[in-house]
């Protein structure tokens, strides 16, 4: 055996090692889901770079997020697997029922159809604290000042 042909057997066995390591960390990331909540923050943050984040919810699969955002307003990101899905929530655009297990939500946006449907949480209480940033969306905002002057009053 040459020389010249030794260093191609190396060269083209590193090529096949870096494909294959790079094929696995691939499908560890699609696996992660949004359990990278780092990468979840920068996403959204390109899409609405306007909008503060506060508190972040991974459904239990990992799935989805929605985000809790600084006005009282929510977010949406859905786990594409090429790339993420972001939708700012419009008060009044949603309409939210509870799963029997309470860990889950059935939601349904007005404006985006194909984002509606079950997302099942790791627990009832991240269920229940992802419908009330929900409800927040619900009252106009003429009824968010009602409702501060009479609890001012």
């Amino acid at each position: 055996m040459t020389f010249g042909m030794v260093t191609w057997a190396i060269l083209m066995a590193a090529v096949l090692w870096a494909a294959y390591a790079a094929n696995r960390l691939g499908e560890k990331n699609e696996e992660r889901g949004f359990r990278d909540t780092g990468a979840a923050i920068l996403e959204f943050g390109r899409a609405f770079p306007n909008e503060a984040i506060r508190q972040l919810h991974a459904t239990a699969d990992g799935e989805v997020l929605f985000v809790r955002l600084h006005d009282n307003k929510a977010g949406f990101m859905r786990n594409m697997r090429g790339h993420y899905g972001c939708h700012l929530i419009e008060p009044g655009t949603v309409h939210v029922a509870g799963t029997p297990d309470g860990k889950g939500l059935r939601i349904d946006f007005a404006d985006a159809a194909h984002l509606s449907g079950t997302f099942v949480f790791p627990s009832p209480q991240d269920a229940a604290e992802v419908s009330l940033w929900l409800l927040g969306n619900y009252v106009p905002e003429a009824g968010k000042v009602a409702m501060a002057s009479r609890a001012g009053s």
